[in-house]
């Protein structure tokens, strides 16, 4: 997601420290990467988290955004270093494509009036069986678009904002119309700027691509069904900062304005960034403690509030006292 950006203080960066995520040697490339995987139907997601480790032989894996066992899409898991950073997506957009069925006959033309009513802003009861406090909250769905009726079934595509209950949406639906409705079948098709045109692999995928480096030292494959754990915040504003305040910053200090060196034009105040070296690598998240004209005014003093620390301190010197 290409963001415009306010340069505040033109800086060059070291090339003795760190590295442009893409061009980090492999082994560091696997341990820093995310995978846009393509969930099948039936595992759990924590099952695939689980086989994932045995192919790449990695120590640990965390996916962004659980899928239940029957539905299939993006799913994206973090490898080693990078299953910190995946909570990132947990707040993402989502998207999905669902099959909905309707348990009596109603005109095409009510159920279209219907599905316009549940956009925008919606009030949902997240499930008896969910992970959050059974309360009554709001959900904004971006989009709502129906592909085709056929009889009963409803083929539509969401968009919504993460914690949307694509399942309690189907179902609310059914009781408007009053016939009642259930979700017949799920498919992901985004989380944040994840999505089946970006490198989406599959497990079989992942093993050839494995194999291929193991076996005989291609690394290209495995390049390709692998992202840098970067990508995992591409939907959030961005700051970019100096060499020299990167070692302050994974050290848990809050971030300066002397410190930026620019920052995307989409940030607002107390929202969540995403704090970037130079060299486009991941350094933490934080919560804006200013508005963008205050920030491009500033001449001192702390601008965010960092409360994520991705990068490991020894990646960059320690600059500051």
């Amino acid at each position: 997601m290409k963001k415009n950006m306010v340069v505040l203080s033109k800086s060059s960066t070291n090339p003795s420290y760190g590295c442009i995520p893409d061009e980090r040697p492999i082994e560091e490339y696997i341990s820093k990467g995310i995978i846009n995987l393509d969930k099948p139907s039936g595992p759990t997601s924590h099952e695939v988290d689980a086989w994932i480790k045995i192919i790449l032989d990695c120590e640990k894996t965390g996916h962004g955004g659980t899928l239940d066992p029957k539905v299939t899409g993006i799913l994206p898991v973090g490898i080693d270093d990078a299953t910190k950073s995946i909570q990132l997506l947990l707040e993402a957009p989502k998207e999905y494509v669902c099959l909905l069925r309707l348990h009596e006959n109603v005109s095409q033309d009510k159920i279209r009036e219907v599905f316009k009513e549940f956009t925008g802003k919606i009030y949902q009861l997240p499930p008896v069986k969910s992970a959050v406090k059974r309360e009554l909250r709001t959900r904004n769905v971006y989009y709502s678009t129906i592909y085709e009726i056929d009889g009963r079934d409803v083929l539509f595509k969401i968009g919504c904002e993460a914690g949307t209950y694509v399942r309690t949406y189907c179902h609310n639906i059914g009781e408007v119309l009053g016939v009642g409705a259930h979700m017949a079948e799920l498919r992901r098709t985004q989380v944040g700027s994840f999505n089946e045109k970006s490198n989406l692999t599959t497990l079989h995928d992942l093993t050839d691509s494995y194999h291929f480096y193991r076996e005989d030292g291609d690394e290209e494959y495995l390049r390709q069904a692998i992202r840098p754990m970067e990508r995992v915040a591409d939907h959030l504003p961005k700051i970019i900062i100096k060499d020299s305040a990167v070692g302050a910053i994974c050290h848990g200090a809050d971030l300066a304005v002397g410190g930026i060196s620019s920052f995307s034009d989409d940030i607002k105040k107390h929202n969540q960034v995403a704090i970037f070296s130079l060299k486009g690598e991941l350094v933490a998240s934080g919560n804006l403690l200013v508005d963008l004209e205050e920030l491009i005014t500033a001449n001192s003093g702390i601008v965010v509030n960092t409360n994520k620390v991705f990068m490991k301190e020894d990646v960059y010197p320690m600059m500051w006292k």
